[in-house]
């Protein structure tokens, strides 16, 4: 009887709010929606960075000619020669850091710069005499790259040493950024779905007041009076929660599989599979529950005197 009363109770205190019900599913929905994305978002930019950064390679560009002027310390004797291009190899070889040395001639350089701006300006602006001989560097470890600059930057022969985790740091920094961004908003969202259960709360134990006036007479607990309005925002929670999870599911399919078919158009980012993102709905789940009853039970100790 007493749980047919509590289902009755919750039944009817959603039909006198049903549109303040409505705003709160559809805020814990948008709000938990942005929560499960910006999780799958720091997952996906995880992901790519052990990618990216277990092929990123450091690049040691030898002098050429025309070095001489524009880099004199190193280069002041002109182009590279064999000596030294076997003394830096040799030496490249005893770093334990490093795994392989790939070697590239001034000729690849030029055939691997003509297709790389065939569609740009540049493309009839580069010459052979400009490219340079260079070996590009697989270390076990990216993070490493200091080691060899420290050893190899400025050394005779040696124009410049570039690590290719710095154009991909300025791409993480930027998806860093927005995924911060994300977290703002949906902080944001999560307190206007919290204000807003409240609210509905103390509307529905206000419009119910002799209700519960009565119940505590007759000797009713404080806990058997709160508990349907707690119900009731866990119910409304957990609805949002499972249009929120309907909304991660759609958008991964939407955007990667189907519509705008992002893997298909952006191969060299790997996107996350469905696994990662069926992980994410429980706690999407979880939180949509929990985080309602407890803004009601906070709600109720201070508007409903039982």
């Amino acid at each position: 009887m007493r749980v047919q009363f509590v289902l009755s109770e919750i039944g009817v205190g959603l039909r006198r709010n049903l549109t303040m019900t409505f705003a709160v599913i559809i805020s814990v929905a948008l709000s938990l929606a942005l929560t499960g994305g910006a999780l799958l978002v720091n997952k996906q930019v995880s992901s790519m960075k052990g990618y990216w950064y277990d092929k990123v390679q450091v690049t040691i560009y030898m002098c050429n000619k025309g070095d001489a002027q524009t880099t004199p310390n190193s280069c002041g004797k002109g182009a590279v020669t064999d000596d030294q291009k076997k003394q830096i190899l040799a030496d490249l070889k005893k770093l334990p850091i490093v795994d392989k040395v790939y070697y590239e001639t001034a000729e690849g350089a030029y055939k691997n710069a003509k297709q790389q701006y065939k569609n740009s300006p540049l493309y009839n602006a580069i010459t052979p005499d400009q490219m340079q001989e260079n070996y590009r560097v697989k270390l076990k470890d990216p993070t490493k790259f200091t080691v060899v600059a420290s050893a190899f930057a400025g050394r005779q022969g040696v124009q410049s040493v570039e690590d290719q985790r710095k154009v991909l740091d300025n791409l993480f920094s930027l998806l860093n950024g927005m995924t911060r961004v994300a977290w703002v908003v949906l902080a944001f969202m999560l307190t206007v779905a919290m204000l807003l259960i409240v609210n509905t709360v103390r509307v529905s134990a206000f419009s119910r007041r002799r209700e519960t006036g009565i119940m505590r007479l007759v000797g009713a607990s404080s806990f058997y009076i709160q508990m349907p309005f707690i119900m009731e925002a866990a119910f409304a929670g957990l609805v949002g929660a499972g249009l929120a999870c309907g909304m991660l599911l759609g958008g991964r399919y939407f955007l990667i599989d189907a519509g705008l078919h992002l893997q298909e158009k952006i191969p060299l980012v790997s996107f996350l599979g469905w696994g990662p993102v069926v992980q994410v709905l429980p706690l999407v789940l979880l939180i949509g529950l929990i985080m309602p009853a407890i803004a009601a039970f906070v709600a109720l100790r201070r508007y409903l005197k039982v």
